[in-house]
C-alpha cells in the first residue's frame, strides 16, 4: 500500500518572529530559509509583505528554494473593499511567492469584537479573498484562527468559515488552536467531526504550545485525518511558543505509528541537519540553546546514574528511545557523584583513553569525582575541567602555566576601578600580568588573557580564545558560602568547552575555572610543558 504523505509547513519567519525579544534581519531570514529548504521543509513562511520593510524586502529577492513552495502571509481583505482593491491582499499578490496562506477569523466572538463586523461579512470577505487568489493562480492556504474555540462556542459557524475557503478553490484549510489551550482529546474529536465535511487531504493544524500540548496536538490531528503541520524551529513563538518542528519531523520519521503509514518529504539522511539547525536559529538568536529539548538537546541523550551507564553500554536501546546519530545528536556520559565505574570508563573511552576495567586508576578518578562534589563541584555541565582531572591522574597532562600569585585591588574614588595582577612561573621566568576590568573576575581575565605576548610560549594558543559565559552559584547560605563558578569558552573551531572553580571566595573560584580554561586550550592542542616541571 502507497503512503499518504504528510506536509511540513514552517513559519519560524513569520509566526516565530512574533516571539518576545525575536527580529530576525533579512540576512538571518535568507540563511534560515535556506537550511529549511535543504532539509526538505514543503512550505516556508517568510513573513508578511507589506507589514514591515524587512518583509517586504525579503519578498522582493526571495531565496532561491525550488524544492520548497515560498509563502507569504496576510488577512482576509476588509469589509466595504472589494478584493481587487484591497492594498493588502495586493502586496501578497505581488510578492515574489508561489503559495499564499491568509489568516481569518472562525470565531464568532472574535468577529464581532475584534473585527467589529457581522458574521455574515466575515463569510464574505474569506469567500472573496479565496477567490481571488485562486483565480490569479496562487496555491490558497487559510488559517481558520481560533478554529477550535470558535467550534466549542459555535460548531456550525466555525464549519461555515472552513467551507467558504474549501468551497472556493483553497488547498488548504488549516484549523488554526490561536489561545493554545485546546487539549488532546479536544482535538481528536473535533477534527474527526471536520474530516466528515472537508477531506483530510486538505486539511491543516496550527497549534499553539500554551498548554505544553502543540506537538500532541499535532500528532493527534494527523491521526484523525489532517496532512500539513505547521509550526517552528524550536517551537519560536508568541508566548508559550508553536508546535516544534524539531519534536514533530523525527517523530514522524522513526516512530512506526508514523513512519509505517506515511511519508515526508524530509529524507533520513536530511534528519541529521536538525540538530544543527535547532542551534544555528538559537547562534543566530544569541540564546543558549535548550538542553533539554528533546532529541536534538545537549542533554537529550545524557546518562547519569551509573546502573543506566552500565545498561547503555551494553546495548544503548536499554535507555535510549532511538539513536541519537540518526538526527545528527550524540549520547553524553555525565560525570557526578551518583557516578559508577561505567561512567567513568565510557569517558574515558570518549576520550580515547584505552584502561582496563580492573586498574585501580579508575577508582582514584571516581573517588576524586566524588570527594570533589562533596565539597561543592559539579562534573555535571563541566567536561573539559573533569577531563583534564581524570588526565591528572593518570599523569598525561603537563604543568602549563604555574601561578606564583595573584592580587586583586578594588578603589573608589569617583568610578570604581578593578585591578588585578596575575604572576607566572614560566620556563623558570617571572611573568607579570596587569589587566583591569569590569570586576575583579573580568580583570583577572583581562590581566591573564591580554597579557600573554609576554608569554610568547603560549601567546599564539591563546590569540583566538573567548569567553562565552560566566555564572555564579551560591551553595549554601551566610557571608562565608561556598561559591561555584562555571565558565564557557570557545575558539576558531567554534567548539565550546566548560570548567568549574570552587572556592568560599568567588574570586578564588573565579581563578581556578579560568585557569582551568586555559589549560585545557593548551592540552587540547598539545602545547608544550612549563619547564618548571619536576
Amino acid at each position: 500500500m502507497s503512503k499518504e504523505k504528510i506536509y511540513i509547513f514552517d513559519t519560524t519567519l513569520r509566526d516565530g518572529a512574533q516571539t518576545e525579544g525575536v527580529d530576525f534581519s533579512l540576512e538571518d531570514k535568507n540563511k534560515i530559509a535556506n537550511v529549511l529548504a535543504d532539509i526538505g521543509i514543503d512550505y516556508i513562511e517568510g513573513g508578511w509583505p507589506g507589514a514591515n520593510p524587512v518583509d517586504t524586502k525579503f519578498f522582493s529577492n526571495p531565496p532561491k528554494i525550488d524544492k520548497s513552495k515560498f509563502t507569504a502571509f496576510g488577512m482576509t481583505k476588509k469589509t466595504g473593499r472589494s478584493a481587487d482593491n484591497d492594498p493588502g491582499l495586493a502586496d501578497l499578490m505581488n510578492a515574489s511567492s508561489s503559495a499564499v496562506c491568509v489568516v481569518g477569523k472562525s470565531w464568532d466572538f472574535h468577529v464581532k469584537t475584534a473585527l467589529g463586523i457581522k458574521n455574515e461579512e466575515n463569510l464574505e470577505n474569506i469567500k472573496e479573498t479565496t477567490k481571488h487568489f485562486v483565480k490569479n493562480g496562487k496555491e490558497f492556504l487559510f488559517d481558520a484562527e481560533h478554529f477550535f474555540d470558535g467550534y466549542k462556542s459555535n460548531p456550525d459557524y466555525a464549519i461555515n468559515c472552513l467551507k467558504h475557503a474549501y468551497d472556493n478553490g483553497a488547498r488548504w484549510v488549516v484549523l488554526c488552536d490561536t489561545n493554545g489551550g485546546t487539549l488532546p482529546n479536544e482535538i481528536r474529536d473535533i477534527v474527526s467531526s471536520v474530516t466528515k465535511i472537508i477531506p483530510g487531504e486538505n486539511l491543516g493544524i496550527h497549534a499553539h504550545n500554551d498548554t505544553e500540548n502543540a506537538v500532541a496536538n499535532s500528532l493527534a490531528a494527523v491521526e484523525c485525518g489532517v496532512r500539513q503541520i505547521q509550526g517552528t524551529i524550536n517551537g519560536l513563538g508568541e508566548r508559550c511558543g508553536n508546535a516544534n518542528l524539531i519534536s514533530l519531523i523525527p517523530t514522524l520519521c522513526l516512530k512506526k505509528t508514523f513512519s509505517d503509514k506515511f511519508d515526508v518529504n524530509v529524507k533520513k539522511n536530511k534528519l541529521t541537519s536538525l540538530t544543527e539547525c535547532s542551534r544555528l536559529l538559537d547562534e543566530i538568536l544569541n540564546r543558549k540553546p535548550n538542553r533539554n529539548m528533546p532529541y536534538v538537546g545537549a542533554s537529550a541523550f545524557s546518562h547519569k546514574g551509573g546502573l543506566h551507564v552500565s545498561a547503555v553500554k551494553k546495548n544503548p536501546k536499554t535507555y535510549e528511545h532511538i539513536d541519537p546519530a540518526l538526527i545528527g545528536n550524540h549520547r553524553n556520559i555525565i560525570i557526578s557523584n551518583q557516578s559508577g565505574k561505567s561512567n567513568i570508563l565510557s569517558r574515558l573511552e570518549k576520550y580515547g583513553i584505552k584502561i582496563d576495567s580492573k586498574d585501580p586508576k579508575v577508582k582514584k578518578i571516581l573517588d576524586e569525582v566524588k570527594d570533589r562534589e562533596f565539597s561543592g563541584y559539579s562534573y555535571d555541565g563541566a567536561d573539559a575541567s573533569f577531563e583534564l582531572l581524570a588526565n591528572r591522574l593518570l599523569g598525561k597532562v603537563p604543568e602549563y602555566l604555574k601561578v606564583k600569585s595573584y592580587d586583586v585591588n578594588i578603589s573608589k574614588s569617583k568610578n570604581i576601578q578593578t585591578k588585578a595582577k596575575v604572576i607566572f612561573l614560566i620556563d623558570g621566568n617571572e611573568i607579570e600580568c596587569h589587566g583591569k576590568g569590569n570586576g575583579p573576575v573580568n580583570a583577572l581575565d583581562n590581566a591573564i588573557r591580554n597579557n600573554f605576548k609576554k608569554v610568547t610560549k603560549y601567546y599564539n594558543f591563546f590569540s583566538d580564545l573567548k569567553l562565552l559565559d560566566y555564572k555564579v552559584r551560591i551553595l549554601n547560605t551566610g557571608t562565608e558560602a561556598t561559591t561555584r563558578v562555571l565558565i564557557e569558552s570557545t575558539d576558531k573551531t567554534g567548539v565550546s568547552w566548560f570548567t568549574i572553580g570552587v572556592s568560599p571566595n568567588i574570586i578564588e573560584a573565579s581563578f581556578k575555572a579560568l585557569i582551568d580554561s586555559l589549560d585545557y586550550k593548551l592540552f587540547k592542542e598539545k602545547a608544550p610543558a612549563n619547564l618548571n616541571e619536576k
